[in-house]
């Protein structure tokens, strides 16, 4: 009887709660318009904040060589699962062809493939069907998965021929640099018209002589390290005296292999400095995992020191037994 008696709109409880759920609303608008105005001041907090993080940026770039160089950059990081950091366009287009086609193109056949299989499992299971079909083929289905792994197949080529294209096609280069792989050492050239004219060996630095106040890193670090000016176009022409190495810093987006009685080629063009690691990427024998690749990557003006310093340094170095370094590093 109440019910029948309330006006159209009036609450069956309050009477005053359509008043009271005016006031709420335009409370609510009041808040609204507040949280809009503050929605700004954090845009502009936002924007202040990037600009501050531009100029740290930019100071960080000041910084003298390598002082900056992240953790990770360069280098394994502990709990690492992706590809090191890049630091050349090479590396930069095998990181975007990883990451942007091939991995989601992975997912989704995973995911698709897991989905398949649960379907099967769930409807033709012989509680659910306990009178299998016995039918043996269907051309619809089976054009489609031959023709779609095709076309996922060019799909994949077409970026991946133009990324091999840009890896194999090398520049003109600013500095050619020879290396040779040795059992179980590098051997770094420089050419005399290129301000060189002067060669060295790179051999691991024993365990118990890493001395990590100055960076070094086990298995990694070297007695002498590749030298690099940033920005410039580097060809590394590659060989081997004895068996197969490979040539690999990863950071560049480089591996080559060091071919004995064959001289391969490859390139890349830095765009930070720092230190730079790598390692022999083919079982070459016993100590394999014990030749690594360290180059070091410095400002214009460091690489033309450094090649005045390299050229009085290893002219007068005598001839060393690289056999007993080697020993000797493990």
């Amino acid at each position: 009887m109440l019910m029948a008696e309330l006006r159209p709109g009036q609450s069956p409880v309050f009477p005053s709660v359509s008043r009271a759920a005016r006031l709420l609303s335009g409370a609510g608008r009041v808040a609204l318009g507040a949280g809009q105005v503050a929605l700004g001041a954090g845009r502009a907090a936002l924007g202040a904040g990037r600009a501050a993080l531009g100029a740290g940026l930019a100071a960080l770039g000041a910084v003298p060589a390598f002082a900056a160089q992240a953790p990770g950059d360069g280098k394994p990081a502990p709990g690492e699962i992706g590809l090191q950091m890049a630091n050349s366009p090479i590396a930069d287009e095998i990181h975007a062809f990883h990451n942007g086609i091939l991995l989601p193109i992975i997912t989704v056949i995973c995911l698709f493939v897991l989905a398949l299989l649960i379907y099967v499992v769930v409807k033709f299971n012989e509680k659910a069907n306990p009178q299998p079909s016995r039918t043996t083929h269907n051309t619809l289905l089976e054009v489609a998965w031959t023709v779609v792994p095709v076309l996922i197949l060019v799909f994949i080529a077409i970026p991946s021929f133009r990324l091999l294209a840009h890896q194999l096609i090398i520049p003109k280069p600013d500095v050619t640099i020879k290396v040779t792989g040795n059992q179980w050492y590098w051997s770094y050239a420089y050419p005399q018209d290129q301000g060189g004219g002067f060669s060295f060996d790179s051999i691991l630095i024993p365990e118990d002589q890493i001395d990590p106040a100055k960076g070094q890193i086990r298995l990694l670090s070297v007695d002498n390290e590749a030298v690099v000016p940033v920005g410039k176009k580097i060809r590394f022409q590659v060989t081997a005296s004895d068996v197969i190495h490979s040539f690999t810093v990863p950071a560049f987006g480089i591996r080559i292999d060091a071919v004995p009685g064959r001289l391969n080629e490859t390139w890349f063009q830095a765009e930070r400095t720092g230190i730079y690691y790598g390692q022999c990427s083919k079982i070459c024998g016993k100590d394999h995992a014990f030749m690594p690749i360290a180059v070091r990557v410095v400002s214009a003006e460091d690489y033309a020191a450094w090649l005045v310093q390299a050229k009085k340094k290893f002219a007068s170095l005598p001839p060393r037994d690289q056999f007993a370094q080697v020993q000797a590093a493990r």
